[in-house]
């Protein structure tokens, strides 16, 4: 089989959300948290860098570690994680990485002179005199930033977070702090200086009232690109699964609400709004935009192992329209291939897009989704957190339980097979649509170990989705599925 790019575009034992993607020179790099498998916590791990030629967008190259917690020096026993991170080449030249520590509400900033090479500490994100941004009781809280050098080398830093009830102070430094919404705030050229007031863009949930965002108003997960005249505001809307956008003619205001890109459950392209009617296990989201050799891109985040702390990174090609309008799209099994899959060979369960119980989906929480999802399927790997040997795979698969890919160009498929392993027996159908009359069944057997099931088919021509449903008893992991030409 031809390379191809799937989702997620990364080893399968790679856990990066919160991707930040950009073109620097002639290669796209990826930067964002790093969860690990399993963790008991949001960005246990350290920063790492990922990077592709743009020219080839399947072959991603591991650039290693490029700063650690450690780092920091109010971190140096490393008990702080470093949350979702933002990039820019400053003025000077240099590339500069912010960030926050785990809810402490300070932003510290590294410099390194290539894009992914070893970052030092350069400072914290500070008045004047020295002293901390919204270091007091009662500030702001510091989080997710964004960072953007224009044109004119005016420099401009966001954050914000702005939960439905805040935080409690054990998660703020022990200092009370206000969350009010999205932020802007300039600063000087050394690139960590305040050299205005922060300015309040984005209301929380509850006042903006009369401003267009109702329904979709802003969380976190803060992310600003421009295009052409027209800056454009991504972020994680108070729905969570969501990646939003605004527009505005000015870096510091008059933004309006757009719409959404995407879900990571395909809610509200599906017609739906309410989690249990998610097409994907939802959970928080974050990401943002990049143009490619003339396609444009959104990256977010989908959710592993039933809980938050194990996230990957996915891609979808985006249109920006004419008005500057970004329609969402849908999630796909082929992302960065930029068209459909080959009909043929083998693929990995893992690449699923969509996945649902008998019941349906639903939206991960922090801890006991072993209990809250005990009867669902869920992806994970053997073994523990580790940066090579993928072997991710679909567990649980009970009766009832759905996997879907898309989109893949079928031309004279004759045969299917699936590899799993079953505590129990059944049929594996397989259908073109969600709820769409079965083409294929392929019996499974029970099987202690890793097994190849098969059987002959006729499925149609053409473009077409593939979605695996599970029928019997006991459980069943799924490993891979391969199509016979």
């Amino acid at each position: 089989m031809e390379k191809q790019s799937v989702n997620p575009f990364l080893p399968s034992y790679e856990y990066i959300p919160d991707s930040e993607p950009y073109v620097f020179g002639d290669r796209l790099y990826i930067y964002g948290s790093h969860d690990r498998f399993n963790g008991k916590l949001f960005c246990m791990n350290d920063y790492v860098c990922w990077s592709a030629p743009i020219d080839d967008l399947t072959d991603w190259t591991y650039e290693g570690v490029i700063y650690r917690k450690v780092q920091d020096p109010k971190n140096r026993l490393g008990l702080y994680h470093m949350f979702a991170p933002d990039v820019t080449k400053g003025i000077d030249g240099r590339y500069y990485l912010y960030y926050t520590l785990g809810f402490r509400s300070i932003m510290g900033v590294a410099v390194c002179d290539t894009p992914n090479g070893s970052y030092e500490f350069y400072g914290y994100i500070s008045f004047p005199n020295g002293e901390r941004l919204w270091n007091k009781k009662g500030d702001p809280y510091l989080f997710d930033p964004a960072i953007f050098v224009d044109e004119d080398e005016k420099v401009y830093l966001y954050s914000g977070f702005a939960p439905k009830h805040g935080i409690p102070r054990m998660l703020t430094d022990f200092k009370k702090k206000t969350f009010k919404g999205g932020y802007v705030i300039e600063l000087k050229s050394d690139m960590k200086t305040v050299k205005s007031e922060p300015k309040l863009l984005f209301p929380k949930v509850g006042e903006a009232e009369g401003t267009g965002f109702e329904g979709h108003e802003f969380f976190e997960a803060s992310s600003i690109r421009k295009i052409h005249d027209t800056y454009y505001f991504i972020y994680s809307s108070i729905n969570g699964h969501e990646l939003c956008y605004a527009t505005s003619k000015s870096p510091v205001g008059g933004f309006k609400f757009g719409g959404t890109i995407v879900s990571n459950g395909d809610l509200v392209i599906n017609g739906f709004a309410e989690d249990e009617k998610a097409y994907n296990y939802i959970g928080n989201n974050h990401g943002s935009i990049v143009c490619v050799k003339g396609q444009w891109y959104v990256f977010y985040h989908r959710h592993t192992h039933r809980h938050h702390f194990s996230r990957q990174a996915v891609a979808e090609p985006i249109q920006i329209k004419e008005d500057g309008s970004i329609p969402q799209v849908e999630m796909t099994s082929s992302g960065l291939n930029n068209g459909p899959l080959l009909g043929s060979g083998e693929y990995e369960a893992r690449i699923a897009c969509h996945l649902m119980s008998k019941e349906g989906a639903g939206r991960y929480g922090t801890y006991f989704g072993n209990i809250a999802f005990r009867g669902h399927p869920y992806l994970t790997q053997t073994g523990k957190d580790r940066e090579d040997t993928p072997t991710q795979y679909i567990a649980n698969m009970q009766d009832g339980a759905v996997a879907g890919y898309k989109y893949f160009i079928l031309k004279d498929v004759k045969g299917m097979a699936v590899n799993v392993k079953a505590t129990g027996g059944g049929t594996m159908f397989v259908s073109t649509s969600l709820y769409s009359e079965p083409i294929a069944s392929i019996p499974i057997k029970k099987t202690k170990e890793d097994a190849y099931f098969q059987t002959k088919v006729n499925l149609p021509n053409g473009k077409h989705a593939l979605y695996f449903t599970y029928k019997g008893s006991g459980k069943v992991d799924f490993n891979s599925f391969a199509l016979h030409t």
